[in-house]
């Protein structure tokens, strides 16, 4: 059997594994052992495509090897679930980064070997090789810088509200025009100073283009951003893939690019509302609620009150939001929740799709403690539960709760299916101060007649319920 049959097959092998991992990872069960496989085929793939090119030296792969490991191990122990969302920005951006770079190096053997010499070598049309270079060089740049505004944004670095300006859109437009135009004439040029000044250019502005796309989106938007960034770094690595012809690089990118997009569109459907109006809308910029105005003032309860309530209740749901993140509280939240079980008080968790500052964020931060699985409850399943709530007890949330997407038509929001806390008996929500959320919305929730405001850090709040509950005990 030929060399390249072998390598294809193995690729075959390797890309089966990157499907039955992200097929795991839909399950809290085999999520663990799908990022192993999935890890496993992208070895397998490294390993073949190292014998497949024939490469004289290792050096530099070594070094790479080992740098870049060091950097994962850090990451992975140090970095802490509060920046989890930065860094997988981060992750989405250098992944863009490689892709640009790749493209980049694969023109440079171009320019030192001429059009027709590539082409007879590639045995590649070059029309063909010129539109995905140039393709994965502006995908690649747009996810880099983006990623990177968006690490800025999510990491407090940069402020969260949208950045807005007159003649933005048409800006963006202009530009993304003048890329597209500058990509066809790459494309179909043979002079190559010439193509390799208009690849620099092309280059120049998808990077700015990145950081342009992103600039004008809220922070409430941030889990759609992610996504959508995610996306867009698998479609730069499919495009790198077919500029190098390596099949199973072709094969992950187009799996990471098509996730990532539906992704995306599970996010917006849950904000209900469109992937255009996400990234055009300018969501966020204004600081002002948008909505009908509300004098009435949020009334606050101690611990102690808020303790003998939990004592008396007989169900309690808890909605997760930034804020615990913030706190790192999802342990002694765990910790309340057995509590109250022992003492005959059904405890269940209310998970909202964009809950967080990126897909799944509350989910990972509950898996960290051991919540069970079967406590996380979706917004479709706890609504209808909700007016036989006893206690809902929202920490750190603001948006998925605001009541004014069900019932205020002037409010930006509006429509947006919330988890329906203003329909228990009491709510609870646990805020540092009374700032808005990352949006920049006022809550309507924080001043309903059901609803009183516990301040403080929610950590600190919830170990001093525990405490009184065990103390009860």
């Amino acid at each position: 059997m030929e060399a390249n049959v072998l390598i294809n097959l193995a690729y075959v092998v390797a890309a089966t594994l990157f499907v039955f991992g992200i097929k795991m990872l839909g399950s809290a069960d085999t999520a663990r052992r799908g990022n192993l496989v999935s890890g496993l085929g992208m070895l397998f793939a490294v390993v073949v495509t190292l014998v497949d090119r024939s490469i004289l030296s290792y050096t530099w792969i070594l070094a790479g090897l080992v740098l870049g490991s060091a950097i994962g191990l850090v990451a992975a122990r140090l970095v802490k679930m509060t920046a989890m969302p930065e860094l997988v920005a981060l992750f989405n951006g250098f992944g863009g980064l490689a892709s640009l770079l790749v493209a980049w190096a694969e023109f440079e053997k171009i320019r030192g070997m001429g059009w027709a010499a590539y082409e007879l070598a590639m045995e590649s049309n070059a029309i063909f090789s010129g539109f995905v270079i140039y393709l994965a060089m502006f995908i690649g740049g747009v996810t880099f810088t983006g990623s990177l505004f968006a690490y800025g944004k999510l990491s407090g670095k940069l402020s969260g509200t949208a950045i807005v300006f007159k003649g933005q859109k048409a800006f963006n437009l202009l530009l993304c025009v003048a890329i597209l135009g500058i990509g066809i004439v790459f494309t179909w040029g043979s002079d190559l100073e010439l193509t390799y000044k208009l690849f620099l250019t092309g280059m120049g502005l998808s990077l700015l283009f990145g950081v342009m796309g992103v600039m004008p989106i809220g922070g409430g938007d941030m889990p759609v951003v992610i996504s959508l960034l995610n996306s867009l770094s698998g479609m730069a690595a499919s495009a790198a893939g077919f500029v190098i012809s390596n099949n199973v690089l072709i094969v992950a990118g187009c799996l990471v690019g098509a996730s990532g997009l539906i992704l995306t569109v599970i996010m917006c459907k849950a904000m209900n509302r469109s992937l255009g109006n996400v990234l055009f809308s300018g969501f966020g910029a204004s600081s002002s609620s948008g909505g009908a105005e509300d004098d009435r003032e949020p009334k606050a309860i101690s611990v102690e009150d808020a303790f003998y309530v939990l004592e008396a209740a007989s169900s309690v749901v808890f909605i997760p939001g930034y804020g615990m993140a913030v706190a790192q509280a999802q342990h002694v939240v765990k910790e309340l929740a057995e509590l109250l079980e022992e003492n005959g008080t059904e405890a269940n968790f209310a998970i909202h799709p964009v809950a967080g500052r990126m897909p799944g964020h509350m989910n990972v931060l509950l898996a960290e403690a051991d919540v069970e699985y079967e406590k996380l409850l979706e917004m479709d399943t706890v609504n209808p539960m909700m007016p036989t709530v006893d206690v809902a007890i929202v920490i750190g949330a603001n948006d998925v709760v605001n009541p004014a997407a069900t019932d205020d038509e002037s409010s930006p929001i509006y429509g947006m299916p919330i988890i329906e806390a203003h329909q228990a008996k009491t709510v609870f929500v646990l805020k540092r101060g009374q700032g808005k959320g990352f949006s920049g919305l006022v809550n309507k929730l924080f001043v309903m007649e059901n609803t009183r405001m516990i301040y403080g850090d929610a950590k600190s709040t919830i170990s001093s319920l525990v405490n009184e509950l065990k103390s009860s005990s």
